[in-house]
């Protein structure tokens, strides 16, 4: 056995082929679609409902409908309260979660394999037919309303949905998923029902069932829940938000006033890529070099040589339809400006002046791939991953083709996508923070007449 040099460390070999366990697909009489994976080990098994109809459903003057709607779900089913609910979920030791995106709706239960046909019938249940109370529903609007006047209280969530508005003045990927407080007195809960009817169908919802079962198991557990969902009546088809072509804004300076705070929270960006990109790998290498780890360029000028900032994230919003690149910190207020033309600075030398090295090509894409495997440990990250391949219509065998895509990606890609994706005549710049502390010297960063936001 030859000697081993102690004194230096080892070489990194090749990235290790991923294997991805295999997906099945199934469609039952009604129309639902269905994919099973089997993931042995820990003897669990994770539902994920996906239903098309997100935030972006939500009709103008109906913002946070689709959210509403599905926070009705566990709040009682049949005879069953809302306390019944959760005392039945608890009973199964269940892990329920929902989540509203842009252009899905998805509802995850996670419970013991011993307990699966329990878990899957209760979620059935719960997904299609809800009770839909009158005093649960004033319930749940009220503490949405709460919440929204707690929002008004953070930088950070003023921030973005200032930004969003900014981004799609007048498309329905413009708000967050909890909506506005106009729109939710307005809302009422003939609204909601209404909604649920025309977007909880099986011909508009995956169901991804993962576990500790084989596929004929599982594809059993979701026939004996869910083959008896109604397939309803073909109402009228909503309107994909992804189908509707988002406002190219021009570039923009703006601020909503904080009056003696000490800090600014920045977002700078524009409309830039849609999921289906085919420029998605060299995307992620080029965001990772940006703003995308904290080795990054921004990062690197803002906090590590300019102490202005304790980190700065970039990243993209990724949608069916046209998605944002942004720059998202929170800065000392006297550094706001030079913050802005930094940031501006750093995108504008990435598309050219200072293409990426290849030193940073090897850290970016280590991020993105070492421990890539780590993403799919657990039959819940398994089943969510399934239903973005869904959501996106990925192939089933995009998981094992992502690590030798990314290392793939050349520099020479990064400063191309950069070119095309990112421009920053026309970011949008928006600032919560001091407007008297900060105003002549955003004036001076030339970029646009300064517009005063109302506070949201």
């Amino acid at each position: 056995m030859p000697a081993i040099d102690r004194s230096r460390l080892p070489s990194v070999g090749p990235d290790p082929r991923f294997h991805f366990p295999q997906i099945v697909r199934h469609t039952l009489d009604n129309s639902l679609k269905v994919r099973t994976v089997e993931h042995p080990g820990v003897p669990v098994v994770t539902f994920v409902m996906q239903i098309d109809g997100g935030l972006g459903a939500d009709a103008a003057g109906s913002e946070g409908l689709a959210s509403l709607t599905a926070d009705m779900v566990d709040e009682g089913s049949g005879s069953l309260s809302a306390i019944d609910v959760s005392d039945a979920l608890a009973r199964i030791g269940a892990e329920y979660d929902v989540e509203v995106g842009a252009d899905t709706t998805m509802f995850t239960l996670t419970t013991l394999a011993r307990f699966a046909e329990r878990g899957a019938r209760l979620l059935s249940q719960m997904l299609t037919a809800p009770s839909m109370r009158e005093s649960d529903f004033a319930r749940v609007r009220q503490l949405r309303l709460d919440r929204l006047k707690q929002l008004k209280d953070l930088p950070p969530a003023v921030a973005e949905r200032a930004f969003l508005r900014l981004l799609y003045p007048s498309h329905a990927y413009g708000h967050l998923a909890i909506g506005t407080e106009e729109s939710l007195r307005l809302l009422s809960l003939e609204d909601v029902v209404a909604f649920h009817r025309a977007t909880f169908l099986p011909a508009r919802a995956t169901l991804v069932v993962a576990g500790a079962l084989s596929h004929a198991e599982l594809r059993r557990l979701a026939e004996e829940a869910f083959g008896g969902w109604d397939p309803g009546e073909r109402l009228e088809e909503l309107e994909a938000a992804s189908e509707r072509a988002a406002d190219s804004t021009p570039a923009l300076l703006a601020i909503v006033p904080r009056e003696g705070a000490a800090q600014s929270e920045l977002r700078i960006g524009h409309l830039s890529a849609r999921r289906d990109t085919p420029d998605y790998a060299p995307l992620l290498v080029m965001n990772a070099i940006l703003g995308g780890q904290f080795v990054s360029r921004i990062n690197l000028k803002l906090r590590e040589e300019k102490a202005f900032t304790y980190g700065v994230r970039t990243g993209f919003d990724w949608r069916r339809g046209m998605g944002p690149f942004f720059v998202q910190t929170s800065v000392h207020t006297a550094a706001t400006a030079e913050s802005i033309a930094d940031t501006l600075a750093e995108i504008s030398g990435l598309r050219g002046s200072r293409p990426a090295t290849p030193q940073e090509m090897s850290l970016a894409q280590a991020s993105l791939t070492r421990g890539y495997p780590r993403n799919f440990e657990t039959t819940q990250q398994v089943a969510r991953s399934v239903a973005q391949l869904a959501l996106f219509d990925l192939p089933d065998t995009y998981f094992e083709e992502f690590v030798p895509k990314v290392n793939a990606v050349t520099a020479a890609e990064v400063t191309r996508v950069a070119q095309n994706y990112l421009d920053p005549s026309r970011a949008i710049a928006l600032v919560v923070g001091d407007r008297q502390a900060t105003e002549q010297s955003l004036a001076a960063l030339g970029v646009g007449e300064l517009r005063v936001l109302p506070p949201s």
